[in-house]
């Protein structure tokens, strides 16, 4: 009886499904794309609590939302270029959008005394509209996007300037806040909802957009559909996945986020530069590659970008903090983004071999 139950631990042993063997909690944890920019997010802090001890980094609640005011300009985009980003494209007009979106929302105010919801109402539509352009070009052509959105950028940027001095005379538009309605928009848009810290009501938009765009991502059929474009959109055309659709509809969520983010700008500013938003298109890129997105599709994390963010919010206001020289900013943000690339990829091989 022993040898029949000794040979049927070994036949049960010779066939059992890899597929199925079971992965430690360590190692589940490790898989995960976030995981690497919850560490650099974590030694960042720490490296901030050291440096700006001084003014307290770590319970100063003036200085806390500081940081997370900054990071949550930057999250509120990044996020759904997180979603690009897993599908596989770039979108390098998201920055300049900003200032479009604004200075469309100062002239439709401002010029045409437009009160400001259906102004708003314009500049998302616009923001649609541009974010449709680009899917369509892309996925029509076979263009890479960084070509496209590249070409989007120039475009609007140079409408941004020329078209503003023509219409106005000047590089900017002020006094958005004579438009009516512009109490009722400031208190959804950029209001403060911890006045004795400052902490802006941006940062209930960032949790709200990241929280949606994670759901969209991991809980719904489109998600496997972002992953699938990514990954292999000839393999998932053949399974039925709408490949065009989907890339169009992501680059219509980056537009459209975009132009929101627009908004908030002019709104707090109470006007807007024809270069606004320029250059930061590289941010968000950076925040979600920190946050774990591969540059080649397919794989990544919206809650990462959050924590990419976060990292790039702490780095803006720590450095000012410690009273480092602010030249060194940029500086920081290319040493983190090429060692968050390299503790991702590191911990991502360690995982795979563990399995």
């Amino acid at each position: 009886m022993i040898e029949i139950a000794d040979d049927a631990d070994r036949v049960a042993g010779t066939t059992a499904d890899e597929r199925v063997a079971r992965v430690g909690v360590l190692a589940r944890a490790l898989r995960r794309p976030d995981i690497g920019a919850l560490i650099g997010a974590v030694a960042v802090f720490l490296l901030f609590a050291y440096t700006a001890r001084d003014v307290n980094w770590v319970s100063d609640g003036s200085i806390i939302s500081s940081w997370v005011n900054t990071a949550a300009y930057v999250g509120i985009v990044a996020a759904p270029v997180a979603l690009l980003m897993i599908g596989g494209e770039f979108d390098l007009s998201a920055g300049v959008m900003v200032g479009s979106s604004g200075l469309l929302l100062g002239l439709l105010t401002t010029r045409a005394d437009w009160n400001i919801w259906p102004a708003i109402v314009v500049v998302i539509l616009f923001g649609l509209t541009v974010g449709f352009l680009n899917g369509y070009t892309v996925v029509r052509t076979k263009l890479p996007s960084f070509i496209v959105t590249l070409g989007t950028f120039f475009i609007l940027r140079g409408l941004n300037a020329g078209g503003v001095i023509s219409l106005t005379g000047t590089v900017s538009i002020d006094e958005i806040d004579a438009a009516s309605g512009f109490d009722s928009a400031r208190k959804l848009f950029a209001s403060t909802i911890w006045p004795q810290y400052g902490l802006s009501v941006t940062v209930v938009w960032w949790l709200g957009i990241t929280v949606l765009a994670a759901w969209l991502l991991a809980r719904t059929r489109f998600g496997n559909w972002i992953f699938s474009v990514g990954g292999d959109p000839v393999a998932a055309r053949n399974v039925g996945v709408p490949v065009a659709r989907t890339k169009i509809l992501l680059f219509m969520m980056t537009s459209t986020v975009a132009s929101l983010w627009g908004i908030m700008i002019a709104i707090s500013l109470r006007g807007i530069q024809s270069n606004e938003g320029v250059g930061r298109e590289f941010e968000f890129i950076i925040a979600a590659v920190v946050g774990g997105c591969l540059l080649t599709g397919g794989y990544g994390s919206v809650l990462g970008a959050a924590f990419g963010a976060a990292i790039l919010g702490m780095a803006q206001i720590g450095i000012i903090v410690s009273q480092w020289d602010t030249n060194w900013v940029f500086f920081f943000e290319g040493v983190v983004l090429v060692l968050a690339v390299m503790l991702n990829t590191a911990i991502r091989r360690r995982a795979e071999r563990s399995r």
